[in-house]
């Protein structure tokens, strides 16, 4: 027992020398969005998406935030599962977008959403086009994108 407590504190004092110095597990993106919502509407979107990589250029992660129907003011919150490459060596982005919105206002409230996103993605920010289906009908969207 007289050894445990010294034991501990080599081991806490190892990982901290062992521990890099900066973490790469998760990071935090904020965007925001502007879409044409075919035979529906515009929308507006801002976006908070936390990811963690999971191997080489692959990082999975979830996205939310709300959203702006312009047509009859209806409020929308987006809530998805992303699987993105960012292939650094050509500055891009590719991702998969996956999940249900919630809509407030346009009868269903839960509705279906699949995207397909890509884009220019420079240290922190990016800029790309999302293409993709919500519940009645396609979207087309161009996104801006901070990564802290």
């Amino acid at each position: 027992m007289k050894l445990l407590r010294p034991s501990l504190g080599v081991l806490l004092a190892a990982g901290f020398f062992v521990a890099p110095m900066r973490s790469d597990a998760a990071t935090v993106r904020v965007g925001l969005g502007a879409d044409y919502w075919i035979d529906q509407s515009a929308a507006f979107s801002f976006l908070l998406g936390v990811e963690g990589r999971l191997a080489g250029p692959l990082s999975i992660g979830a996205r939310f935030g709300a959203s702006l129907i312009t047509d009859g003011n209806d409020v929308g919150i987006p809530l998805d599962l992303v699987l993105r490459a960012n292939i650094a060596s050509a500055g891009v982005y590719v991702e998969g977008l996956v999940g249900p919105w919630i809509v407030m206002g346009r009868g269903d409230a839960l509705r279906a959403h699949a995207a397909f996103g890509f884009g220019l993605q420079g240290k922190a920010a990016s800029i790309g086009v999302e293409v993709g289906y919500l519940d009645p009908d396609p979207v087309i969207g161009l996104r801006l994108g901070y990564k802290f």
